[in-house]
Parts: structure tokens; C-alpha cells; sequence
């Protein structure tokens, strides 16, 4: 049981949540700063102008609402914005999105009732998930439209998610006996003002992120292994010279997967301490390729990035992020710009290019193994059949290929890309939104460049034959892919293959670096 309100969220609370099911509970000191913030407002409001309580909303701030109409306004907050266009959010990302507006309520700072942190808690405990469409957030105000659909769910309408199955609201409200809240005098536009799917994206983004980061690692280190590379570019004492945590983190790992390995060659005992005549064109490279010998520093940046934004989004998730905000301790309403996804979209436009990076990273290893006249090690495309008849790898290069070009042409920043909405109330907005989602297609198309490459490695091991002598890490991930992916030396149906590896990398996670 993890509590929420006692401290601030984690992302292995929300790994822990999300992707193995643990239940949540309120912790009942939380709950009553929710109930205290919440009178607070509904006494402080009478007799004063307070944005989106007795005033219109956005552009329509100017004209006052009558107070027999403030119930009426936050329903039709909710309603109107209830106008997202695309594919809904798989049921992972609704249920960090209901997280992360959970930990911004908790805040007791948006003057809504304990109600609505009652049912959201029901809500992701049953599994129960609202139908949000991608698209419609600029992420400023927040994710408005994509949280109106959130919000929907919670007054009783809309359609919800359920064991993978779409349902009208009321029918498994009735099932599961819950009850809509009620609309008391903000919770219209306290539920749907924030950066809280945004950010539940991003969540899902780094946990992705993170375990590519990992498979990447280990792949490049059992290239370099059944090559037999020199191991002086990953060792210690060239890398702690470069004083970049990331670099010297991802050198260590590389060093503790091929600890024990019987491929890798030391320098010393090769060039340097042979003193034999040496020929005047040497046989074997001096040095690797880049893609081989640079993979601290490729790697190194974009796990400080991937660091970097954890930081930032973990703070997100864990802040209020409403406007007006309402406060209670100092008996004040407060209007600003919380709601602006700045923070969360330029980390997420970070993520995106550095994973972009991985993905061209794991190309150029690939394109190694495949292009015989680079590796001298290899047949053409590790093909393990008849040269000409059968072609081995070469279909699925053009997969990884392409696969790669979109994540180059799709990582253009949003950051930068904000265009006026709202009759230009909103004249600069973060597109936080799009950037999380554009950085979760990224990250997608990363692990399927990934599956293809950790393939033609299993093929070019079998080749070599090199099996006893790999690492005991590398030794363990090739028997449990090699079960996934039997060797093959005809030409085989590879689509269902490379689904196969891309799915179980996703959802295994290596640890090597948290």
C-alpha cells in the first residue's frame, strides 16, 4: 500500500503503481488539508472577484457570473473542453495522468472537496480509467482538454476503460457501486487547470526511457565483446578523466558486464608488451569504430539528460500546479501561471533528442554487424544460411533504417514551437503535451530499433560460436532472448520476432543504472 499525502511521489511509486498494481491510500492528515483548503475557499469567496469561480473563463475573464450560475459554470468547464480528437491514451498513461492530478490536489491548494481525492482513488485502485484522447492539450492552462476528459469521468459521463474494455461511465459506476462527485465551487476548473497529463506521460516516458538506456548499454557492451574489442576505452582511468557523472556511470557499467568475459581483450598485452617485429600494415583495428569505442560518451549525456528530467518532473508531479491557487495559511487567492508546462516540455523535448541519439547509436552498431566489410568478422547481414539464396538481416535493416529517420525528423523541438490560442489570451503556451507524446513515438521506435539490433547480435554469437566464452551477464541475456528467438538460418518471418523482443525489453527492466 503506498499512502499518498505523507511525502512526495516517486517514480518507483508510480512504476510500483502503475505497472505492478500496488493500491493506494489517503493519508488522513492530507485529506483534511484538502478539507480545510476547501472551506477556506468557500468563505473567502463571497463578495470577492475570484478568476473562473464568479468570472468567465479565459478571454471571457471580464464578465461576472451570478451566483446561482457558479454550479452551472464549472459543468460547462468541464463539458466544453471535452473535445480531444485522436487515439486514446493506452490505460498506462490515464492512470500516471490520475496519479499526477492526485498529487497536485493533495497539495491543498486547488479548493476543491475531499470527494474528488476520495473517487480518484477508487478510480485507480479498481483499475478504472477514463477514455482521454491524445490530442487538444497546448499545454498551457495545462492539459485542459485532455484533463476535461478526466474530469468528465468524475462528475458520472464520458466513457471509461475497464480490463481493456471502453464503457459508458454510468454502467460501471453501477457496477463497481461509486459515485459521481459533486460540483461544489471549483472543481471544474481545478480538476482540469494543470500540467498533470503531461506529466503522467512524461512519467511513463522516463520509465521507457531508463530501460532503453539499459538495453542500449548492454548491447553495445556484448558488441564489443564478441568482436573483441580493446577495453581500455571503457575503463576507469580514461574515463573518470572527463568529469561527466553520465560518461563515467555508463564506463562502470560497461566494466561490470564484462567483468568476467574471455573475449575482450587488455591493450597492454597485445600492442603494448609484444615485442615482436610488428608488420607494416597491422591486421586488426587499433581502435574501434566510434559507434564501438565512443558509447560512454553517447550514452553518458543521455543518461545525465534522462537524470535531469526526472528531477524536474518528479518536482512537477509533486507541486501545485492550478491557478488560481488558493491559500489558505496565508488567507489569500493567488493568480499566476502554475498551470504552464514549460518545465515538463523542455525536458521532454531533451528526452526525446537524446533518445533519438540512442536510436542512431543502435543503427550505426547494427549497420557494423551487418556491413561485412566493416567488422571482418561477420558473413554478409549474419547471414547463417546459403550467401545469395538466403539474406539473412537485411529486410529488417531497412526497418531500423527508417525507423530512425522518423525519430530524426519528429525530435524538431516543441519547445519552441508555441502558437496564440484562446482569442491570444494564451499568446505563449508550452505544447507540453505534444512534446511528451511525440517523446513516447520516439521511445517506441528506440526499442524497435533495439529488438533488431539485440536479434543480429544472438545470430552473429551463434555465428562466432562464441557462447562459452561471453561474460556471465551477457551469457545470461543471450539464453533468455535466445528463448524468445530461436537461431535461424533460413529466411524466416521477422515481423513477429522483432514485436516479440521489442515487447519483452519493455517490459523487463535490467536495473543497471537506477
Amino acid at each position: 500500500m503506498i499512502i499518498i499525502g505523507n511525502g512526495p511521489l516517486t517514480l518507483e511509486d508510480f512504476f510500483n503503481i502503475v505497472y505492478r498494481g500496488e493500491q493506494i491510500d489517503i493519508a488522513p492528515e492530507a485529506l483534511q488539508r484538502v478539507d480545510k483548503n476547501f472551506k477556506f475557499l468557500e468563505s473567502f469567496a463571497h463578495h470577492k472577484v475570484i478568476y473562473g469561480i464568479n468570472t468567465g473563463l479565459g478571454p471571457m475573464a471580464q464578465y461576472k457570473i451570478d451566483a446561482k450560475k457558479q454550479v452551472d459554470l464549472q459543468y460547462n468547464l468541464i463539458r466544453s473542453h471535452s473535445a480531444g480528437g485522436g487515439a486514446p491514451l493506452p490505460e498506462r498513461y490515464v492512470r500516471t495522468t490520475m496519479l499526477a492530478r492526485l498529487s497536485s490536489l493533495i497539495q491543498a491548494h486547488s479548493g476543491i472537496h475531499p470527494e474528488v481525492i476520495m473517487l480518484l482513488k477508487d478510480l485507480i485502485n479498481l483499475n478504472i480509467n477514463p477514455v482521454i484522447p491524445e490530442h487538444g492539450g497546448v499545454g498551457a492552462s495545462g492539459d485542459l482538454v485532455q484533463l476535461a476528459h478526466l474530469a468528465l469521468v468524475l462528475i458520472g459521463e464520458g466513457e471509461v476503460c475497464h480490463k481493456g474494455k471502453a464503457s459508458p461511465t454510468p454502467v460501471i459506476f453501477k457496477k463497481f457501486k461509486l459515485t459521481p462527485i459533486n460540483i461544489h465551487i471549483r472543481e471544474g476548473l481545478g480538476l482540469i487547470n494543470g500540467t498533470s497529463a503531461m506529466t503522467g506521460i512524461g512519467i511513463i516516458n522516463l520509465i521507457l526511457a531508463k530501460n532503453l538506456l539499459d538495453w542500449s548499454i548492454l548491447a553495445s557492451s556484448m558488441i564489443n565483446e564478441i568482436v573483441a574489442s580493446f577495453d581500455d576505452h571503457f575503463s576507469n582511468e580514461l574515463n573518470s578523466l572527463k568529469k561527466h557523472p553520465g560518461q563515467i556511470a555508463v564506463a562502470g557499467m560497461m566494466q561490470k558486464i564484462l567483468a568476467d568475459s574471455k573475449l575482450i581483450r587488455r591493450r597492454p598485452e597485445f600492442l603494448y608488451n609484444n615485442h615482436k617485429q610488428e608488420p607494416e600494415v597491422f591486421k586488426d583495428k587499433v581502435q574501434e569504430y566510434y559507434s564501438l569505442r565512443c558509447v560512454p560518451q553517447i550514452l553518458g549525456p543521455i543518461l545525465d539528460t534522462i537524470r535531469c528530467a526526472e528531477k524536474v518532473l518528479i518536482n512537477e508531479v509533486n507541486s501545485t500546479n492550478d491557478n488560481p491557487i488558493i491559500d489558505d495559511i496565508n488567507n489569500n487567492v493567488f493568480h499566476g501561471g502554475n498551470f504552464h508546462g514549460d518545465y515538463v516540455s523542455l525536458e521532454m523535448d531533451k528526452v526525446k533528442i537524446s533518445i533519438t541519439k540512442l536510436s542512431m547509436l543502435a543503427e550505426r552498431q547494427l549497420n557494423y554487424l551487418l556491413n561485412d566489410k566493416l567488422n571482418g568478422k561477420l558473413p554478409p547481414f549474419v547471414n547463417l544460411g546459403t550467401l545469395g539464396l538466403n539474406l539473412g538481416m537485411q529486410g529488417a535493416q531497412f526497418t531500423a533504417t527508417s525507423t530512425v529517420a522518423e525519430n530524426q525528423t519528429i525530435s524538431f523541438p516543441m519547445y519552441v514551437h508555441s502558437i496564440p490560442s484562446n482569442n491570444d489570451n494564451q499568446d505563449i503556451v508550452s505544447m507540453g503535451t505534444n512534446a511528451a507524446l511525440i517523446t513516447r513515438r520516439v521511445i517506441g521506435n528506440g526499442y524497435l530499433v533495439m529488438a533488431i539490433e539485440l536479434i543480429t547480435i544472438l545470430q552473429a554469437i551463434d555465428y562466432l560460436k562464441c557462447q562459452k566464452n561471453l561474460s556471465s551477464f551477457s551469457a545470461q541475456w543471450y539464453k533468455e532472448l535466445r528463448n524468445l528467438v530461436p537461431k535461424f538460418t533460413s529466411d524466416n518471418i521477422l515481423y513477429t520476432e522483432i514485436k516479440r523482443v521489442k515487447d519483452f525489453i519493455q517490459d523487463n527492466k535490467l536495473n543497471l543504472l537506477l
